[in-house]
């Protein structure tokens, strides 16, 4: 499940089903929030289909949300927050070998990945832990951004591997089945600049049919 925004405060949430294809609920919104998303598998759930796992991205509490479901956070959604944190450049070595390591993830198992970032981890501690004193006198961390990105990693590391602890249930660790529609829905969009909101609906809705 996932949204795109087409402007500020008219957007689409997708829920589809990653065996099959098919779009399983659609809804416009003009903010994506958790509780849009509970709201619309609850309704999937309402008609009679068997959620067996959940892929989404990792806003905030919503990786939470389910706790009888199992639910995988896109990995390529994680890597894209590592590399607002870090660039796909970084400068400092510990942020080079941290951006090597997010490199892995989808192309590893959970042992090496968790092994991995905890060999880092014990590596650069005392880095991490560095602070300086500002003009106000407070001491604070010298490297944020890296800290973040390690933050981040660690909060989420639950939700990255749940394809690999439910092999049996063959879930994808990306969202990329529906980035890639809403790509290629916003290509066909732009062939159609101007459109009002309502024709735009009609557009998208009949986009989803196909």
């Amino acid at each position: 499940m996932d949204t795109t925004y087409f402007g500020r405060k008219f957007g689409v949430m997708i829920f589809k089903d990653a065996n099959s294809g098919e779009i399983l609920y659609k809804q416009y919104v003009k903010h994506e929030t958790n509780k849009l998303y509970f709201t619309g598998i609850e309704e999937i759930a309402r008609r009679g289909i068997k959620i067996q796992s959940i892929i989404c991205d990792g806003r905030k509490g919503l990786l939470q949300l389910f706790n009888d479901i199992p639910v995988q956070m896109c990995n390529f959604h994680q890597i894209a927050i590592i590399r607002r944190y870090l660039t796909k450049k970084p400068k400092m070595q510990a942020s080079k070998e941290l951006w090597e390591h997010v490199l892995l993830l989808t192309k590893t198992d959970k042992e090496s990945f968790e092994g991995g970032l905890m060999a880092w981890f014990c590596k650069w501690e005392s880095f991490l832990n560095e602070h300086k004193q500002d003009a106000n006198g407070k001491y604070r961390y010298m490297h944020k951004r890296l800290r973040s990105a390690y933050r981040s990693l660690k909060t989420n590391l639950p939700w990255l591997f749940t394809w690999y602890d439910n092999m049996e249930l063959n879930i994808p660790n990306t969202t990329n089945s529906i980035d890639g529609q809403f790509a290629e829905l916003k290509n066909k969009l732009r062939n159609h600049n101007g459109l009002s909101i309502a024709r735009k609906r009609k557009f998208i809705d009949e986009f989803f049919k196909a």
